[in-house]
């Protein structure tokens, strides 16, 4: 499967998958005129890493985890256990921080509205 296929299918960018494949996430072979080719099982793992994404683990973590998923085992899963929890706890401060970020901007809207009861009407 060529890379625009890959990118649409799994609707990524053709620029994302490159990416990928500069952050080690993916491979590729080679035609002889120098175009990626993909298998098709290739589409799967461009959605998971989307998922990690998302998640807001990092390239580098995300590829510290595809071990875990290429050749499962007691050592990789534990490895990749551990990472993850790591993940989990470093997302849960930043949610912590970003709720005391919305309640200070709390504070400072209803602040904001004592003195100014009225919003003037913007155009």
């Amino acid at each position: 499967m060529r890379i625009g296929e890959v990118a649409a299918q799994a609707g990524v960018s053709v620029r994302s998958l490159r990416y990928y494949e500069e952050q080690r996430l993916l491979t590729s072979t080679r035609s002889p005129s120098g175009q990626r080719h993909y298998g098709a099982e290739v589409v799967e793992r461009v959605r998971f890493i989307q998922r990690l994404y998302t998640a807001g683990l990092s390239s580098r973590t995300i590829a510290e985890l595809l071990p875990c998923v290429d050749s499962p085992g007691e050592q990789t899963s534990d490895e990749a256990w551990e990472r993850m929890l790591r993940e989990r706890e470093q997302i849960t401060a930043h949610i912590e921080e970003l709720s005391r970020a919305r309640d200070s901007l709390d504070d400072l809207i209803a602040a904001n509205r004592r003195h100014h009861p009225k919003p003037a009407v913007r155009r």
